[in-house]
């Protein structure tokens, strides 16, 4: 357990994430999450209404969150889950999100909902390798699958970034997209590269409270292969004032601007050390220069 109130998954690469943040996230993102914007992943018949409950009881002490559970228009709810491998195993863990759902629902209404429980591949799961249904004889279950394998990841960011430019404001179908961009990827490098891209194109967006939404989605869909560099990146913007997020920015320019002045000062020492004759090696060392940012310099004197 982390801190009071905070439930921890382990992350693949070792680290944890909280819960809570990604409860909140959640609920940030399907404020304004309606209609069928999910059949941008290639989901259909998603008429999403509303974010669904969260607080499931617990069948295993040890068994990971569901991802998303939305309130669909026609009264079903939809448990939605990604996953960047296929495997027969986590049909398992789908049946015990559907039983925790089921149960927690009977709970509150008094009768059993009609659930949906969709799985959405990233572009590192090929179409016609899964295998969608379960059937042991007394329970059947199929989920609905959406491969992004087939998305124009170069596609996307294009369409963005000229709306960007352009001062164009996001449809909800646009702000989806952006949210399952780093899923378009192969591999677990380019997937954090794009998570990094993403939130790039969100702090660019002019509207603040469009920008909040679009960092929550990126956070939502990728708080599984999200750095912590970046999911910090994220969640302190998120929990910032409009002003605080100002002086920040702010900040941030100065500290930058200080960071640059500092690196060239270094290289124009480096170019009065190379002049008297030391070594390529000596000025790398003594500067805290690359020999790579040395050389070039040395090419110049």
């Amino acid at each position: 357990m982390g801190k009071k109130g905070q439930r921890r998954e382990r992350r693949r690469d070792g680290t944890e994430i909280a819960y809570q943040n990604k409860d909140i996230a959640s609920k940030l993102f399907t404020e304004r999450l309606k209609g069928e914007v999910l059949e941008v992943c290639g989901l259909k018949n998603v008429d999403v209404k509303a974010l669904g409950p969260t607080n499931m009881p617990v069948i295993e002490a040890n068994e990971l969150r569901m991802d998303i559970l939305f309130i669909m228009g026609d009264g079903s709810y939809a448990i939605v889950d990604y996953e960047s491998e296929y495997s027969a195993g986590n049909k398992s863990k789908y049946l015990n999100y559907i039983a925790r759902v089921s149960k927690r629902l009977y709970t509150e209404f008094g009768e059993y909902k009609r659930i949906r429980m969709m799985v959405i591949y990233t572009a590192d799961v090929e179409e016609c390798t899964t295998d969608p249904v379960l059937d042991i004889g007394t329970v059947r279950m199929e989920t609905e699958e959406a491969f992004l394998i087939g998305l124009d990841s170069e596609k996307i960011k294009e369409e963005l970034t000229g709306k960007n430019k352009r001062g164009e404001s996001f449809t909800d179908a646009d702000i989806m997209k952006l949210a399952i961009y780093p899923l378009t990827f192969k591999g677990r490098k380019a997937q954090q590269m794009a998570v990094s891209e993403a939130i790039d194109m969100a702090e660019s967006m002019a509207d603040d409270n469009l920008k909040k939404y679009a960092e929550s989605g990126i956070f939502v869909f990728s708080d599984k292969l999200i750095t912590d560099k970046d999911a910090e990146r994220i969640k302190r913007r998120l929990t910032m004032t409009k002003i605080e997020r100002l002086f920040q920015e702010e900040e941030d320019k100065a500290v930058a601007k200080a960071k640059k002045e500092a690196k060239e000062e270094k290289k124009q020492s480096a170019i009065k050390f190379l002049k008297t004759g030391d070594s390529v090696e000596k000025v790398s060392e003594c500067m805290g220069l690359t020999l790579k940012e040395v050389q070039a310099l040395a090419a110049k004197v």
